[in-house]
């Protein structure tokens, strides 16, 4: 019964702006306030007509490509925009509720939820999965996002 953070650093990340399509990348395109999975991507909804992909690091210019194959309207590398940190533990979502005000009960935020909210006065965006909590948060932020973090789970380590 732990609270676990890791960082994943140097991930690829894109935004994406399509006027008309199903897929990008081979990957059908997720409805609002969801993200889907496939072929090495994660496709997050941000808005009515922008997606932001995420991939393992290294991967721009090949899947800026294929995105541009694909239709998009627009592509731009913000990689170094937000740093990545999974939150997993069977006190994930309690660290969570510490500084975010959406409900992460399971029944309303199930896997495949992503959404951008604040937690603890900071914008991120919060992708629920399966094992836990993928968390984009700004480059800016990062320090004290930790901090806080690490504040926020000291009940929950043993």
């Amino acid at each position: 019964m732990t609270v676990d953070v890791t960082e994943e650093p140097f991930r690829t990340q894109l935004t994406v702006r399509l006027r008309d399509g199903r897929a990008l990348l081979g990957v059908e395109l997720p409805t609002p306030c969801t993200f889907v999975s496939g072929d090495g991507v994660d496709i997050l909804w941000m808005g009515p007509d922008e997606y932001l992909v995420l991939a393992e690091p290294g991967r721009q210019a090949e899947l800026e490509a294929g995105l541009r194959a694909d239709g998009a309207a627009a592509v731009v590398d913000v990689s170094a925009q937000r740093k990545v940190f999974r939150l997993t533990g069977s006190y994930a979502a309690d660290v969570l509720a510490h500084g975010c005000s959406i409900d992460l009960d399971p029944a309303v935020s199930p896997p495949g939820t992503c959404v951008q909210t604040l937690l603890a006065r900071t914008g991120i965006v919060l992708m629920v999965r399966e094992d836990g909590f993928t968390i984009l948060v700004r480059q800016s932020f990062s320090d004290y996002f930790t901090a806080w973090l690490a504040d926020a789970s000291l009940e929950y380590v043993p």
